[in-house]
């Protein structure tokens, strides 16, 4: 679930764990002291390879309930900072806009030649806008269900896990 830690996520797999600092730090085997560092740090402290390895570990052997609230924090997380950079961009770059319908952030790709097709053929196109991130499950199933449009076929499996994160219904 982790690929790198930080302080930031020691913290969030402390608070989904309900442990204080003291707690974590006898699991993980360090200090307490050390925990308190760590989450006071954030993002700005990359933990060592052996504690990484230590917090990997104990998110493996945590409770499901205790999986599921640090997937949960960090998805909300990682969602507040995609809003985040989505208003900066508005504000600083003014080739973004927000799409009238459902909100999504689009950018502007000016018009002019571009490489088209698996041949990369030049190809003039006049100027468009398109979204910036990609669709997520819930976003394409609340655009079906509003429009009556029907989904293409795939292979119907969809993670129930990550209802709000691509990969996209088709992509399989």
């Amino acid at each position: 679930m982790v690929t790198k830690w930080t302080g930031r996520e020691a913290g969030l797999l402390r608070f989904a764990m309900r442990k204080s600092g003291k707690e974590i730090a006898e699991l993980v085997g360090v200090n307490p002291r050390q925990v308190t560092r760590w989450e006071g740090r954030g993002e700005t402290l990359s933990l060592s390879l052996l504690n990484q390895a230590a917090l990997d570990t104990l998110l493996a052997r945590a409770s499901p309930e205790d999986q599921q609230r640090f997937a949960a924090l960090l998805t909300d997380r990682a969602a507040a900072e995609h809003d985040e950079r989505a208003e900066e961009l508005l504000r600083t770059d003014p080739r973004t806009s927000r799409h009238p319908g459902d909100g999504k952030l689009m950018v502007l790709v000016e018009e002019g030649i571009h490489p088209a097709g698996a041949e990369n053929r030049s190809l003039w196109l006049d100027a468009f806008r398109i979204d910036l991130y990609p669709t997520t499950n819930s976003e394409y199933e609340r655009f079906v269900q509003a429009t009556g449009h029907r989904p293409p076929q795939h292979s119907g499996r969809k993670d129930a896990a990550l209802p709000t994160w691509p990969p996209t219904p088709w992509s399989g």
